[in-house]
Parts: structure tokens; sequence; C-alpha cells
């Protein structure tokens, strides 16, 4: 493989499932939560009703488990790169398992239904082959890194 710098990059683009709640939000939710759960359960407690306090706690244990659940899925991500050796895929899932996948841009066609349906799959072929990425971006953007990447393999087979 040849120094990145020497070549061209047709495309270089990571793709990431969408979290609209950061580490500050979750705290600020968690503190939110965990307040009025502490104070219904305390009140309940005084009220006699002590079993119910256990609850909510339990019940505020699940969302906390709940958000962690959705932040570890967050570290799932895929960059795709094009340069003159080909195309490179490195996909990482939420444990941390990388996974290598290359293919000749030459021989690659893209698959997206235009307009798209929710279960619409970005499939990338080759060889017979093919390879699903961008499982978990919503459908508009599948189809968007789709004409991308069909922009980039033209441009690729026409260098």
């Amino acid at each position: 493989m040849r120094d990145t710098h020497e070549q061209t990059i047709y495309l270089d683009a990571t793709l990431r499932p969408h979290r609209s709640l950061d580490q500050r939000g979750f705290l600020l939710v968690m503190i939110a939560i965990g307040g009025c759960g502490f104070l219904i359960g305390f009140a309940f407690f005084l009220a006699g009703a002590w079993p119910v306090a256990g609850f909510c706690g339990l019940e505020i244990a699940l969302v906390y488990i709940a958000f962690r659940l959705n932040f570890r899925d967050a570290r799932r991500c895929e960059h795709l790169l094009m340069t003159d050796d080909g195309l490179h895929i490195v996909r990482t899932d939420p444990s941390g398992t990388i996974q290598h996948i290359q293919l000749e841009p030459s021989w690659v066609t893209v698959q997206m239904d235009d307009p798209p349906r929710h279960e619409s799959q970005l499939i990338l072929k080759s060889h017979g082959q093919g390879t699903e990425i961008g499982r978990f971006l919503q459908p508009y953007e599948r189809v968007e890194v789709a004409k991308a990447l069909r922009n980039a393999i033209q441009r690729y087979r026409t260098a």
C-alpha cells in the first residue's frame, strides 16, 4: 500500500449512528430522573408504602442501564476510504471488534432503493459478494451515502 499523501482520495467518510444526548445531557437527565424518583419514593415511604421506594430505585436503575446500553451501541462506526489502492471499509462494532473489508472499486456496484423505504439496505456488491453498510443510518442518510459512493466510484474509474 502506498503512502496516502501520494494518492488521490476519492472518498473519506465515517458513518456513525445518530445520538442526540451527549454525556453532559445524560448526567442532567439522570439527576432529574433520580431526584424525582427519590422524592416520589421518599413520599411513599413516609406514607407507609415503603415497598414503592424500592420500585422507584429499581426504575431509576433500569433507566440508567438502558442509557448505558445505548451509549455502548453508539461506539459502532464504519469508515469508508477510497484511494488509488481501492475501497477500504473498517467496521467497528459496539464491543470494539474491528473488521476490515477491501474492495476493488472497478467491480463494485452500489445498490440502494431510491426513494428509500425504512427497510431499504445499502449494499456494495463485488464479484457476487454483497456487503451491507450503514445499517444504523436513517433511509435518507443511506441514499446520501449511496450517491457519494457512486460519485466516488465514477471518479475512480475515469481517473
